[in-house]
């Protein structure tokens, strides 16, 4: 037994050191030109936002832009609640998921895709004609630089926080904040054009429109799309020990441009049928985005998921958390299904989940060592197993 302990914890103190957990992310890093990349980026962003929206906030179409902030910031909360219950494992700081979050609504939009797709449309233009441009233009531009553009975003979080983001699905995670961001951004856009092209008339109904069209497309829109194609860029990187998988890599951010590319061009690619037009987006491009994430998370997870059992490992051999509880909070959601049945109590289990995943959690902050912190994790999850 002692042996068995002692290598038990060896293995626990590799998770961590691999993983991260419990390192502190610091945003002011004057030293590092990533932080001045970051910075510019965001400024110039911030430059262009000003621009495109200034002279509607003091002009006709005030209502519009105004409504459109309102209303997709209250559709911003669940899509927040959402994303901090997938935020599990080895869980990224909120403040590191915040600075991915502003990139993806100010650098990425403003200082690069918007700029970039004006151009290249431009381009599609002369090389397809007006009518080519109209069905392919945004399929042919928006994949290459919008995914792009975030994932320049994941890049510099890399570099601001080399020891936190590590895994597959460290880039899931925080790609899909980074193009929430984005999503946003793009929402508040919408709903400005489509005042203009109505000339200011109804602005406080156009935007409630483009909030009922665009929050459900946003299932499967830039969160998703981000989420798939970070991913990939860390499996091709393989920051965390045996899990570079350059060919997975490849398929997952090319898998997100072609959805991505589908989703802009259903138009086109539905073009021989007038009903496939109106839902192939939603019968067939949907189900095909949704069950690519599913694929992803799962496959990006299980490296987390190993860390999570290493790290509570000790707490199983010295009785603390007992096996159906690792399986649960180490687990995918089948397990947390399946650990709901075995304690006949959805709201016990979801609190054991939680006290285990906070017991996690002290122990990755005080790097293994015995705290009071770590104590007091530990006392509360026999509290609540009734131990």
């Amino acid at each position: 037994m002692t042996v068995t302990t002692a290598a038990t914890k060896d293995a626990q103190r590799a998770a961590i050191d691999e993983s991260g957990w419990g390192a502190r992310f610091k945003f002011f890093q004057p030293h590092n030109p990533a932080f001045w990349v970051y910075v510019i980026g965001v400024g110039a962003g911030a430059i262009g936002m000003i621009k495109y929206f200034g002279p509607a906030l003091g002009g006709t179409y005030r209502l519009a832009v105004t409504s459109g902030i309102v209303f997709f910031g209250i559709y911003l909360i669940p899509w927040l609640i959402f994303l901090r219950r997938q935020n599990r494992y080895t869980a990224q700081p909120g403040k590191l998921l915040a600075t991915g979050f502003v990139w993806g609504a100010v650098a990425a939009t403003f200082w690069i895709a918007l700029p970039a797709n004006t151009a290249l449309l431009e381009i599609w233009t002369k090389l397809l004609g007006p009518s080519g441009a109209s069905t392919w233009g945004a399929g042919f531009s928006a994949p290459i630089d919008e995914e792009w553009s975030k994932g320049l975003g994941l890049i510099l979080l890399i570099a601001l926080a080399p020891r936190l983001v590590r895994s597959a699905y460290d880039g899931f995670i925080i790609g899909a904040f980074i193009g929430l961001g984005f999503q946003v951004s793009e929402d508040v856009l919408y709903a400005y054009n489509n005042a203009t092209s109505s000339f200011g008339v109804g602005q406080l109904e156009s935007s409630l429109f483009i909030l009922a069209l665009r929050g459900f497309a946003g299932i499967t829109s830039h969160a998703l799309f981000s989420a798939v194609f970070c991913a990939g860029v860390m499996w091709i990187l393989g920051r965390a020990p045996g899990e570079r998988r350059i060919g997975r890599g490849v398929a997952a951010c090319l898998a997100a441009m072609f959805l991505h590319f589908a989703w802009d061009d259903a138009s086109g690619l539905f073009a021989w049928s007038n009903f496939l037009i109106v839902v192939g987006p939603y019968l067939i491009l949907m189900p095909l985005a949704i069950g690519t994430l599913l694929v992803v998370r799962r496959l990006a997870s299980a490296k987390e998921r190993a860390w999570m059992r290493e790290l509570l490992a000790p707490e199983v051999e010295a009785g603390v958390i007992d096996p159906p509880l690792l399986d649960a909070v180490s687990g995918l959601h089948k397990d947390r299904r399946h650990y709901r049945k075995v304690v006949h109590s959805r709201h016990r289990a979801r609190h054991l989940v939680e006290s285990a995943g906070d017991l996690a959690q002290e122990i990755a902050a005080a790097g293994g060592q015995e705290t009071e912190r770590v104590a007091h994790a530990r006392a509360e999850v026999l509290r609540l197993r009734g131990t």
